[in-house]
């Protein structure tokens, strides 16, 4: 009997999750008819795959040879399916993206609905999440797509650059630094406070690196695993913080914060998108990507994403030029 690809399927969900009740949760299946599965492959292969270590399976060295090459395989169908299902006429069909905090919460939720409403057929879904986390599930091929802040690491996975941001120092309007009109390193930096984002954050990676030797004097009194809880924090004023200025912009508007530069330190930071080297580019990935450039037309992106208004007007241009064509 053939290896079959459900096998492979099976076998990939079983090494990445370690149990067979996981995998057969995942994957929507019986546990006997993933034991099942994995059972037949073993034995077609003439041997097991993993060593069993109490309720956990373990890939052994012959496991470890085929994962890579299981996973190949199943990006190599998936390819072959898009290309030939695909309809060239019409963009639909249904993208799966990922972005980290920053990007998905405040640049492309207006991308994603505007692209939408120009192609109905198109369906978007995205998760948020740190770049960690967005460059693993792009190199599982769980994801289309990436938006990411931060460095990658896997050599599977391919970015490109899309935008500069910007980060900055935040306050309440009451604390001692919103007086200055720029932060001080390392001076303000071992006096104050400080609210961080969890590990594997882009932008507190970023942060440190910015910071180098200094980074060390960062007296951390909290994490939080979200944008709006730091900036909710600092507001109370627990302490000051390190963000985008895509996020912080209605607050600074308001008054509601204050942002600072940091003296002698360039905060700008790279903005990517990130794709499994192996993934072919759809049509409706295509005109995604080509859509997300309506950021960089005006020149430095980050000017044009100041405020949502703006980004909402330049929207509205593009969408008035695409109805003219």
């Amino acid at each position: 009997m053939a290896i079959t690809l459900r096998q492979l399927e099976i076998f990939i969900a079983v090494a990445e999750t370690q149990q067979v009740t996981r995998a057969s949760k995942k994957l929507f299946l019986t546990q006997s008819a993933v034991s099942m599965a994995l059972g037949e492959l073993e034995n077609q292969l003439g041997g097991p795959l993993f060593d069993r270590h109490g309720r956990s399976l373990l890939l052994n060295d012959r496991g470890r040879y085929l994962l890579p090459l299981s996973k190949e395989i199943l990006y190599q169908v998936n390819n072959v399916e898009a290309m030939l299902t695909e309809q060239r006429d019409v963009v639909a069909g249904s993208l799966e993206i990922v972005a980290s905090s920053t990007i998905g919460n405040y640049v492309l939720p207006y991308l994603v609905g505007a692209f939408m409403r120009l192609h109905p057929e198109a369906h978007i879904n995205m998760l948020v999440s740190n770049t960690l986390h967005a460059e693993q599930l792009v190199s599982s091929g769980d994801a289309d797509l990436g938006f990411v802040e931060g460095g990658i690491s896997v050599d599977t996975v391919r970015a490109v650059p899309w935008f500069e941001d910007e980060l900055a120092i935040i306050v309440h309007p009451t604390h001692r630094l919103a007086r200055q009109s720029v932060f001080h390193v390392p001076d303000d930096l071992k006096e104050t406070a400080w609210v961080m984002r969890e590990e594997g954050s882009g932008t507190a990676e970023i942060f440190r690196k910015k910071l180098g030797r200094h980074a060390s004097l960062l007296k951390v009194v909290t994490k939080m695993g979200h944008t709006e809880a730091i900036k909710k924090a600092v507001e109370s004023g627990v302490g000051a913080a390190c963000l985008s200025m895509l996020t912080v912009c209605r607050e600074t508007e308001q008054g509601w914060l204050k942002s600072l530069p940091i003296e002698g330190i360039n905060m700008q930071r790279q903005l990517r998108i990130i794709k499994h080297r192996e993934k072919i580019t759809t049509r409706l990935m295509d005109e995604f990507l080509s859509f997300c450039e309506v950021i960089t037309e005006c020149g430095l992106g980050r000017e044009c994403l100041s405020s949502p208004w703006k980004l909402q007007t330049l929207l509205a241009q593009y969408n008035a030029e695409k109805g003219q064509e």
